[in-house]
């Protein structure tokens, strides 16, 4: 991946089925983008910051957007949100809450530690793709331009 000039999206996700039915449903709505599932928060944040498997892969950019589940086995969801905001590196990196969770306390978590947005997975498959749709659209129009990225279709 390194030197690699496409962007990509940050998947962290501990439940395989989930992670496969987000996958499919970004690339069914015609996302473009490598998209690189870890399955713990710890994963997230080795990719995020080239530690532990990913030390030697010096990225020339991180990822467009994250896509961050709550409840994770070991660094949950929050922790990786608090640890990327807080980070001058990464802290513009729009990351999106994706998680069965409706617990008031971790929606207000989450914005307090800026998320860019927190969305509730559905249980229904058909409401889940329309989900995917929404976060395909809104963020491929919101982030492009404010993160200066440029896409290039060759």
């Amino acid at each position: 991946m390194a030197g690699d000039d496409r962007t990509v999206i940050l998947l962290i996700e501990d439940n395989p089925d989930h992670a496969e039915l987000i996958i499919e449903a970004l690339k069914e709505h015609h996302v473009q983008n490598e998209i690189v599932w870890q399955d713990s928060g710890e994963g997230g944040l080795d990719f995020l910051f080239c530690k532990g498997e990913f030390a030697d892969d010096k990225r020339a950019q991180q990822p467009i957007l994250v896509l961050l589940d709550i409840k994770l086995p070991g660094i949950d969801g929050l922790e990786v949100l608090k640890t990327i905001k807080e980070n001058p590196e990464t802290t513009d990196i729009p990351v999106v809450m994706l998680t069965t969770s409706r617990e008031e306390s971790e929606i207000l978590k989450s914005y307090k530690y800026h998320a860019s947005s927190y969305i509730v997975k559905p249980i229904n498959f058909s409401d889940f793709m329309d989900a995917i749709a929404s976060l395909n659209m809104y963020w491929t129009i919101a982030t492009l331009p404010t993160r200066g990225n440029i896409i290039k279709n060759e």
